[in-house]
């Protein structure tokens, strides 16, 4: 301990004469004293992190949610932010869209040089209430366990603690930096889609903090596919199965024929994938049944695929194998694909050279769309920014009880990646 100790003390007496030099000086800041501040940070973002974890903060929680989003905003306002706590009520009216969904914050800093960047992540998370006593935030070696602890807390914690590092340098050369970070993000984000998008126009360069996934060379998302659903809907008429059936409009019929003829709308060249999923008809073996439904699980990887999806669904629908059924489709874009552009690439390979050059350590770039979509893709429909996705920590285990987990020793190579990638945008 008094070993430890007296290590601590000379890291922060360095870290003193490093802040000292910054503030005596006005030479750029070197990536070494970038370093030396973000090592310095670890501690306080396990801290900060141990803190998230400890608010139980589910999609549908409005309490926890309120309570989460209060402990976000002070940090936030503590290194230097103007912020606002928004409360959502523009909901897109999605099948399974709740009718309220948790405050969004939004924090804007105010630099004194050029280049806008959005940061973004969420804190909502799978779990309900309840979890959390058998379940609280631990350290295991390398690993940090906790609900929600990957996806998406330690995002927000590497957003406060990118922030305080950039305070601590006493860093101003960037134009903006707004931050934003939704409690709808589990459930679609359907009280958060719009201000997403809303914000993110007019950036230089949007940053997303969820896992990097478990890779331990680091990687990094340009792409990523997009989610739709497809629901259909049949009226029919009931009538007794034995005695009149010719008195009855079956649904199950012409569901049957609906699907029938929608079942190959995929596109396997592009990447489109339309699959019908689950239906339902009927309640009783002997009743025409009068009703039912059925849903389609849809994949894209650009949105003109989404539109073409949406337009071909209503024009099938118009061929009926019964004429006095009533059909009615109906086409949701959960989330639209993020599509890579050159921006992101160029940057990506900016951050690819950070880790190499700097940290000596190996980074990827995704350019292929795979697994489930993202917030960031909303930043994209109306922006030209550079967007890049999985800025967090490296971890694994979202959504599995007692399997949830970060690498510590991810900690300071992100968050010093996100401080010298602001850094970079600056100078543009």
């Amino acid at each position: 301990m008094v070993i430890f100790n007296q290590l601590t003390s000379k890291k922060h007496a360095f870290l003193g004469l490093v802040l000292a030099s910054l503030a005596s000086t006005s030479f750029a800041i070197t990536p070494k004293q970038v370093k030396t501040v973000v090592e310095a940070q670890q501690e306080s973002y396990l801290s900060t992190l141990k803190d998230l974890v400890h608010i139980e903060s589910g999609s549908k929680d409005i309490e926890g949610l309120d309570q989460i989003a209060k402990l976000i905003a002070e940090r936030l306002k503590a290194t230097g932010a103007d912020v606002n706590i928004i409360q959502n009520k523009d909901i897109y009216p999605m099948n399974d869209a709740p009718e309220q969904v948790g405050p969004a914050i939004k924090a804007t800093i105010k630099g004194k040089g050029k280049g806008n960047i959005m940061l973004l992540a969420h804190m909502d998370t799978v779990y309900p209430r309840g979890l959390l006593k058998d379940q609280p935030f631990r350290v295991d070696g390398n690993r940090a366990y906790g609900l929600g602890i990957t996806d998406d807390k330690q995002g927000i914690a590497l957003i406060i603690h990118t922030l305080e590092t950039l305070k601590t340098l006493n860093y101003q050369d960037f134009g903006t930096i707004t931050v934003l970070i939704n409690s709808d993000e589990e459930i679609s984000s359907p009280g958060s889609r719009k201000l997403i998008t809303e914000t993110a126009k007019g950036q230089d360069v949007v940053l997303s903090f969820e896992t990097d996934g478990e890779a331990k060379d680091g990687s990094l998302r340009l792409a990523t596919s997009g989610i739709g659903a497809a629901y259909l809907t049949v009226q029919g008429k009931s009538s007794h199965a034995g005695m009149n059936p010719e008195g009855g409009v079956n649904a199950l019929t012409e569901l049957s024929h609906q699907i029938l003829q929608m079942k190959d709308l995929s596109k396997p060249e592009t990447g489109l994938k339309m699959n019908w999923t689950i239906a339902n008809a009927g309640k009783t073996r002997n009743v025409i049944p009068d009703s039912a439904v059925a849903q389609a699980d849809v994949r894209a990887l650009k949105q003109a695929d989404f539109n073409y999806i949406d337009k071909t669904l209503h024009e099938k629908i118009k061929n009926k194998l019964l004429e006095d059924s009533q059909i009615d489709v109906k086409f949701e874009v959960r989330r639209p694909p993020l599509e890579v552009s050159e921006k992101a690439i160029k940057l990506a390979s900016t951050a690819q050279n950070i880790y190499k050059n700097e940290l000596n350590l190996p980074l990827t770039i995704l350019t292929t769309p795979m697994g489930g979509g993202t917030d960031a893709a909303f930043a994209g429909l109306e922006s030209q920014a550079a967007i890049i996705e999985g800025m967090g920590l490296t971890g694994t285990g979202a959504h599995s009880v007692n399997a949830e987990y970060v690498f510590i020793d991810s900690i300071v190579p992100r968050l010093y990646l996100t401080t010298r990638l602001i850094m970079e945008t600056a100078k543009k």
